[in-house]
């Protein structure tokens, strides 16, 4: 099994940036597809990026593009997600997850994932 854990999170004002790190434990990190995903009050859970195992190649939701990188660190177990001049509009609890599947030029997020982590909330002020 994977274990995931998310942090980073907190209230951070509009405008700076923002990044927030999961570390996996209990598997060979690298085998995995890693995906933030987000909620925001009221709404359901959002894509924002994935990166692959194989290759390192990324994917983000349209809306995400230009504000949002996702990296990882195989070294470290870690994968993050740098969010460039958050808006409040990015509230939310920012959750990540991993996927067994060996993929080079990744071209979207897996449909499904094979564990979850528990998120960190983000609270963006203007």
């Amino acid at each position: 099994d994977v274990q995931l854990q998310a942090s980073g999170g907190g209230l951070v004002q509009a405008g700076g940036s923002l990044r927030l790190s999961c570390v996996a434990s209990g598997a060979t990190f690298d085998d995995y597809v890693v995906g933030w995903f987000r909620q925001a009050p009221g709404k359901g859970r959002e894509e924002t990026s994935c990166i692959s195992n194989g290759d390192g190649s990324t994917y983000y939701a349209d809306s995400k593009k230009g504000r949002f990188t996702i990296s990882r660190d195989n070294a470290k177990h870690t994968a993050y997600l740098h969010i460039d001049n958050p808006k409040p509009e990015d509230t939310a609890i920012y959750s990540c997850a991993a996927a067994w599947l060996p993929v080079h030029n990744l071209k979207k997020c897996p449909r499904e994932f094979d564990y979850w982590g528990q998120g960190t909330q983000v609270t963006v002020s203007s």
